[in-house]
């Protein structure tokens, strides 16, 4: 795999379109001064986790003792608990925030832009050849960039939906968020079992 195709496949698990409704979700219960900071810094520490995964991630969960499907099966389960709030919303939208109360890491940079796929997507570049981890750094900053441009605009995406497109784009996301979720909680389940024999 060359370094553009390792970038496109990057940019595609990110879904940073599919992401927008959810991030504009979490971001309208922040007071709006504070909405560019808290992007920027969630996008930041995204891209930290996924620089140490693609680094470091092969190591990590052997020093944990952990299997990447573990990573696949609680990554599922948070994005299906997000998925609940988003179909059925809550005060403090769909992470349970209180009203200019900011999210941090969770949900917006694990697992909704670094999710399971990306991360194990790295951990599996890494393996596959890691006599080239310049090309999948490279991969990785143009992937992540791009994402970051789509998100950082999300307002404009606001503005042409309007506040009841939103939501309904919102409830549709949540029921997609569902199906993703319980996918990647099956396969999780699925290797992990197949892995072990059982």
């Amino acid at each position: 795999m060359d370094t553009f195709s390792a970038a496109v496949m990057l940019f595609l698990i990110m879904d940073p379109l599919g992401n927008l409704p959810i991030f504009a979700s979490i971001l309208r219960h922040i007071e709006p001064k504070k909405r560019r900071r808290v992007l920027i810094r969630e996008l930041l520490i995204a891209l930290v986790i996924m620089m140490l995964f693609l680094f470091a991630g092969e190591a990590i969960l052997s020093f944990l003792n952990l299997r990447t499907e573990s990573v696949s099966i609680a990554g599922g389960i948070i994005l299906f608990l997000i998925a609940i709030r988003m179909i059925f919303p809550q005060p403090g939208g769909v992470v349970g925030l209180a009203a200019g109360e900011e999210p941090f890491i969770v949900p917006m940079a694990i697992p909704l832009m670094a999710g399971p796929s990306v991360l194990a997507a790295l951990i599996l570049l890494a393996h596959t050849d890691n006599t080239r981890m310049t090309d999948w750094t490279i991969a990785l900053l143009s992937a992540w960039g791009a994402s970051a441009v789509i998100l950082l605009f999300y307002k404009l995406f606001t503005k042409v939906l309007g506040e009841k497109g939103l939501t309904a784009v919102e409830r549709l996301m949540g029921m997609v968020l569902v199906m993703i979720s319980v996918q990647m909680f099956l396969d999780g389940v699925a290797n992990y079992i197949s892995h072990t024999g059982l």
